[in-house]
């Protein structure tokens, strides 16, 4: 284990050497930052996800019990296949006054900064106190942290304010998006394609399917965003993945769309999931089964990453704008897992070194002054909660 004080960039370069891309197992680095917190006199609880193969840490210093700040962030990375690296992803590379490696900015160097300021909140006297959430599997839904989110307020403390540390190049973030995906599949009847009148073709019921996504898409973008805060200015839709057929002289039997939406905090997506479906049902279908009487068209839910709604006034935002040393918010398109925090009764904000611009990406970098100024930001914190 480590021994004595450890910097920000030495935190970071243990935690990018850690693969955790989301298809891994991430409980190396969970017990790297168990053990780093234990050699602090920090006790944590693992939170095992259902097939023990990766964990959430949460970890309280100070005085026990309910209220207190959480800083939350996920250990979970995406993947670095195919991607035109210049150094290994896996191995901090510093260069100029930027550090390099899958992670740096999204999110590891906001956890790596948390760790390193752990020896100064340990000697602090702490009067309120300071959480740390570890989570998995934010990358591919936001649904690691839910296990641990539903504990706080039950078996853990409740905090009465979270900072999610999602990059934000340390502005002060309100609001965000939701994240939504469905996939929808349409099952037809296969013929041989010099004979279509016996077959029912999948293909064209799910381009009549894109159709009218299309047209919901740009009625979305004539609605806009009435906030007039988010970019792009309205809820998002698109259809992002198409699978269908089996040979060229075939008429196809199924074909399957991924689909998804960007919702803004107040959206309606039922309503139009039920519009979908409505048009789906009564006007696609019937084509198909006048030739197939078994052919269905099913949608099903994959995943939703609750949106950020803006608290105007709650001790989050108050909290970080003080820290920040900024007197506005902002707004983000991306998702996180601030939601699920917030829809605990948990104010949330998010806030966090590091530029959106360069996650996921090859060579994807966080510059030095981000650290230092997320630093500061935590020495601002412990400073509060010192009374």
């Amino acid at each position: 284990m480590l021994a004595g004080r450890t910097t920000t960039e030495e935190l970071l370069a243990y935690l990018v050497a850690f693969d955790t891309t989301s298809r891994n197992s991430n409980l190396d680095l969970i017990a790297f930052v168990r053990d780093y917190l234990a050699a602090y006199g920090v006790e944590s609880v693992t939170i095992p996800s259902e097939s023990g193969e990766k964990a959430s840490l949460f970890a309280t210093i100070g005085p026990k019990g309910m209220g207190g700040v959480c800083l939350s962030g996920h250990s979970d990375v995406v993947p670095v296949d195919g991607q035109p690296w210049t150094s290994d992803p896996f191995t901090l590379t510093p260069k100029d006054d930027r550090v390099y490696g899958r992670g740096a900015c999204d999110m590891k160097g906001f956890i790596a900064t948390c760790l390193a300021m752990v020896p100064q909140m340990a000697a602090a006297t702490l009067a309120t106190p300071i959480h740390l959430l570890v989570s998995y599997d934010e990358e591919i839904g936001c649904t690691g942290v839910v296990p641990a989110v539903r504990r706080l307020g039950v078996d853990l403390p409740l905090p009465r304010a979270c900072i999610v540390g999602e990059p934000t190049s340390m502005r002060v973030v309100d609001a965000h998006k939701s994240g939504i995906a469905y996939m929808t599949t349409v099952t037809g009847r296969e013929a041989h394609s010099s004979m279509p009148q016996l077959g029912a073709n999948a293909i064209f019921a799910a381009a009549e399917l894109i159709g009218e996504l299309d047209r919901m898409r740009a009625e979305l973008i004539a609605t806009g965003d009435p906030s007039g805060r988010f970019d792009p200015p309205n809820t998002t839709l698109q259809v992002t993945v198409i699978e269908g057929g089996t040979a060229g002289n075939i008429v196809p039997r199924q074909c399957a769309l991924r689909w998804n939406l960007r919702g803004l905090p107040d959206f309606d997506e039922e309503a139009l999931l039920a519009r979908f479906m409505a048009f789906a049902e009564g006007t696609v279908l019937p084509k198909l089964r006048a030739s197939a009487p078994e052919a269905a068209i099913t949608t099903d839910f994959i995943y939703k990453v609750p949106p950020l709604a803006p608290q105007t006034g709650s001790p989050a935002e108050l909290l970080a704008l003080r820290l920040a040393g900024q007197n506005r918010t902002h707004t983000v398109a991306y998702g996180t897992e601030g939601g699920h925090f917030q829809a605990q009764g948990i104010p949330t904000v998010i806030c966090g070194p590091g530029s959106i611009d360069q996650a996921h990406k090859p060579d994807e970098f966080i510059e030095v002054s981000q650290l230092r100024a997320c630093e500061r930001f935590l020495t601002g914190l412990i400073a509060e909660c010192a009374g």
